[in-house]
């Protein structure tokens, strides 16, 4: 069973299914996007490399109707090695892994897998900004291979109906991001580029 499996059965819907692939290194995504009942899915298999150690990455990322992260699973297996995140986000917009509360993340709107651009779609749906316009926000950075936690500044500034420029880490990286008419990634200079699309 994959993660694509583990998403929400209710009232689901396949909207779009795409792949990806990086023009830096040798790796893969395919990935989904999803409406449910109440919310929106993202989910995907993303196959990659670390230091020449290959890696198995499989997520789902569900959101409410405003893209406000909900639930997180992740499971990562390479060389041996199987890791799994679970992460859920309460009305109150408390963060938890499991039991315990990951207090640094209160009042976080979005998470980040640093090892897709899929989940940039969530602050670009959920801003729904004008062209010229711009908005701070903090995700939940979710590092590869890891899987280790962390707060991360970012900066959404739409500069064409299908095109933003994302800035992270206080300007030290940015890439102009150009999405299609759903804010799914089709291009992230200087790694990710959308090979092929099908909507469902």
């Amino acid at each position: 069973m994959t993660y694509l499996d583990l998403l929400s059965k209710s009232s689901r819907r396949c909207v779009r299914a795409w792949q990806w692939t990086r023009e830096d290194e040798p790796c893969g995504e395919y990935a989904e996007l999803h409406e449910l009942a109440d919310g929106w899915a993202l989910a995907g298999s993303v196959v990659l490399s670390r230091e020449g150690t290959p890696f198995l990455a499989e997520y789902s990322v569900e959101s409410d109707s405003r893209w406000r992260t909900r639930q997180v699973h992740v499971a990562l297996r390479g060389a041996g090695v199987s890791r799994t995140l679970d992460l859920r986000v309460d009305d109150g917009l408390r963060w938890w892994r499991g039991r315990e509360e990951v207090v640094q993340f209160a009042g976080c709107t979005d998470v980040d897998l640093a090892f897709s651009p899929s989940t940039n779609t969530l602050p670009i749906r959920r801003l729904s900004l004008e062209v010229g316009q711009g908005s701070d926000v903090t995700a939940a950075w979710v590092r590869m291979p890891d899987l280790s936690l962390e707060k991360l500044p970012q900066r959404y500034t739409r500069l064409s109906p299908t095109r933003y420029r994302y800035e992270s880490g206080g300007g030290r990286f940015t890439s102009e991001v150009e999405t299609d008419e759903l804010g799914l990634v089709t291009r992230y200079p200087p790694a990710w580029v959308r090979v092929s699309s099908a909507s469902r």
